[in-house]
This record gives structure tokens, C-alpha cells and sequence, in this order.
């Protein structure tokens, strides 16, 4: 593997969020880095991604197969950025093959629990392969100040977690895979991993059982596709315990484009309370002894971030420390690993099976039986 010089990276799916990946490696190439292939069947997709590479002055080899990208030994580095659906055979076979590819998969994971057990067990056979998970928003400005706060211990001993999340509607993806749930494990999964990954980070503790209720009673309802109706929620309350006795709570809207801040993040301790905007990018802080006078506001801000792209930064960030720990490999792990990415959709799984059942739902449930799927019930 390139440990000191070019780090050679191919891309598996050049989508919206493949060529996102794409500009972001183009703005690192001062560390190293270079794209020089990708894999997608979409040839609309392929062409716009050669486009952007030539502007880049990029030369990338052009295949429509993750398997034939993986056989031709050009890439140190896999980015997996294909549909939800396709992440588990992708990865089994990156693992199983005979050159070792360090990844970074896009969330969810897969969109199974079973399928992510899986991928869990066969990497912890190739130790000589990293796999970081692409939950990318505790990199966020706002939120890793937010993260940093909780864990020097100023708000004391963490009690709740409130996240809201009110935003646009799902964007429109190829041949529109994500508006159903067998391709993309469920809204909860697909969208909300990323704010089950910071819950369980803020608590410090793993998930117990979730209760949740949502539904799909705004969007979508108007659209057919080979004769289907969408079938994905798109508003839900999910509460969570945790093992530590702390509670986290997540309110999604995504036909709330009327919203000054798409992600509102409150965590309350025994001592005091710290939030987060985003994208007003505005941590504020405050203890109870010192009370609202005392609330501080700081504008979060990180000077390494050269690309805000579509997540305001974060996803730079998460180049920046994925290739650090390829650099380091054997001594640095990846920031966000397999369990976390396990863990973000048992949660998501979890919540869904709460809606459909009108009951909580337990992580060891969801864990040990392999058919509680959002997909087997679609």
C-alpha cells in the first residue's frame, strides 16, 4: 500500500455523492492523492464524473463493474457510493479479494442488520484492510465542537439527546432507487443512521430499545414508478434508551424546507446543556448554575476544510482522517469502524420495526434475528 507516496483511489458509483466524493479528493490532491478510476453501469453518471476528472487534469480508467475495477490493481483505496442495496455484495467482494483495497462505504452500512454482520465478520479477517463508514456528520464543524464540549465534561454526566432534523424531501437519485424501502432499508436507515451514530456518541453508551412513530403522509404520494407507489416514511419521533440510563429522542420532518436550520442538536447533562446549528454552524453552551445569562454562543468554524461541498465540510474532514489512518495503518484505526456502522443501522432497523409493530423494539432483537428487515417486508 502507498504509505508515502500517491494514494491511488477508485470510486464505485459516481452518482450525486460518487462525484461528490470525486471534487472532494480533487481539493486533497496537495496530500497525496489521486482518483484514478471508477465503476458504474449508468453511463450518464460515468460521463459526468470523466467530465469532472477532466477538469481536474484527472486521466481515470473507466469500468462498469466493481469486480473488473477491483481486478485491475490500479487503486490502493475503494470509495463505495453505489445505491444502499448493492453496499453488501460490493463489499464481500472487496474483502474476499486477493489484493487488499482499504474502503470508505458510504451509510448505511448495508441495509440489513444480517448483511452488516456479515461485512463485520469477513473484514475482521483481513486485517490488512481498513474500512471506515461514511457517517460523516460528527465531522461537522458545529457538531464536532458540540462533541468536543460533551466529552471534556462541561455539561456533566449526559442525560438526553434531542436531534431534530426538518428538511427538504428526498432528492431524486437514478432510475429513483430511493423511494423505496427494499433498496434503501427504510428512511431510518438510510437517512437517520447518521443521527443514531451521533446519539449513541453524545451518550457514550450503546443503544437498549426504541419506540418509534412515523409515517409517509406528505411526499411522494403522487409517484409511481414500474407501477409502485414509494413506500419510504418521511416524518418520524424515535426514542432511544441507552444502556447508561441516558435518553435520545430524534424528531425527522422532510417537508419542513421552511426551516432556518436543517439539524438542531441538544444535549442536556446533570451540569449543563450544549447545542448545535447546523447550517448556521452556532454552538451555544450554558450551565445550569449560570443559567440562560450565562449561555455562551460560539461560531464553529475548521481551517483545514479547503471544500464545504454538499455537508458543509464534513465529508473533506472525512478524507483527511480516512487517509491519516491509511498512512498509519496498524497504528491508527478508522474514525468511525464497522461496529458504528453496525450499530447506526440496528438502530434505524430497530426504529422501523417499532413503527410497523406499535411497540418498542429491543437492539438485541434486531441483532440476533436475521429477518427483521425492512427490506423482507417491503
Amino acid at each position: 500500500m502507498a504509505a508515502k507516496g500517491t494514494v491511488k483511489y477508485g470510486i464505485v458509483g459516481v452518482g450525486m455523492m460518487g462525484r461528490e466524493h470525486l471534487i472532494n479528493l480533487h481539493h486533497l490532491r496537495s496530500e497525496g492523492v489521486a482518483v484514478v478510476c471508477i465503476a458504474d453501469p449508468h453511463v450518464p453518471s460515468q460521463q459526468l464524473a470523466l467530465e469532472l476528472a477532466r477538469s481536474f487534469n484527472w486521466p481515470l480508467e473507466v469500468f462498469s463493474g466493481h469486480r473488473e475495477l477491483l481486478d485491475s490493481g490500479l487503486c490502493d483505496v475503494v470509495v463505495v457510493s453505489s445505491p444502499n442495496m448493492t453496499h453488501y455484495e460490493i463489499l464481500m467482494d472487496i474483502i474476499h479479494h486477493s489484493k487488499p483495497h482499504h474502503v470508505l462505504v458510504e451509510k448505511p452500512l448495508c441495509t440489513t442488520v444480517a448483511h452488516c454482520k456479515k461485512v463485520v465478520d469477513a473484514a475482521r479477517k483481513r486485517p490488512d484492510i481498513l474500512v471506515q463508514v461514511g457517517l460523516e456528520y460528527r465531522y461537522m464543524p458545529p457538531v464536532a465542537k458540540l462533541i468536543q464540549t460533551v466529552q471534556s465534561g462541561t455539561i456533566g454526566q449526559v442525560k438526553m439527546v434531542a436531534i431534530r432534523e426538518h428538511r427538504f424531501p428526498f432528492l431524486v437519485k437514478v432510475h429513483n432507487w430511493n423511494r423505496f424501502n427494499a433498496n434503501t432499508g427504510g428512511t431510518l436507515v438510510e437517512k437517520c443512521c447518521h443521527f443514531f451514530d451521533l446519539m449513541r456518541l453524545f451518550a457514550g453508551s450503546n443503544p437498549v430499545r426504541v419506540m418509534a412513530s412515523g409515517a409517509m403522509d406528505v411526499n411522494h404520494k403522487d409517484e409511481i414508478y414500474d407501477g409502485k407507489v414509494p413506500d419510504i416514511i418521511d416524518n418520524a419521533y424515535v426514542i432511544v434508551e441507552f444502556e447508561n440510563g441516558s435518553r435520545g429522542m430524534l424528531d425527522l420532518c422532510m417537508f419542513a424546507e421552511g426551516s432556518k436550520n436543517e439539524q438542531e442538536i441538544s444535549v442536556v447533562g446533570d451540569i449543563g446543556k450544549g447545542e448545535a446549528f447546523v447550517p448556521e454552524s452556532i454552538v451555544r453552551c450554558g450551565t445550569r448554575v449560570a443559567g440562560s445569562d450565562g449561555v455562551q454562543t460560539i461560531k464553529a468554524e475548521d481551517d483545514r476544510i479547503k471544500y464545504d461541498g454538499l455537508h458543509h465540510g464534513s465529508s473533506y474532514l472525512e478524507h483527511l482522517n480516512f487517509l491519516s489512518a491509511i498512512r498509519a495503518t496498524g497504528v491508527q484505526a478508522p474514525a468511525v469502524g464497522l461496529q458504528d456502522g453496525l450499530i447506526s443501522v440496528a438502530m434505524g432497523v430497530a426504529a422501523q420495526l417499532s413503527i410497523e409493530k406499535g411497540r418498542f423494539v429491543t437492539i438485541e432483537e434486531v441483532i440476533n434475528e436475521h429477518n427483521h428487515t425492512a427490506s423482507s417486508r417491503a
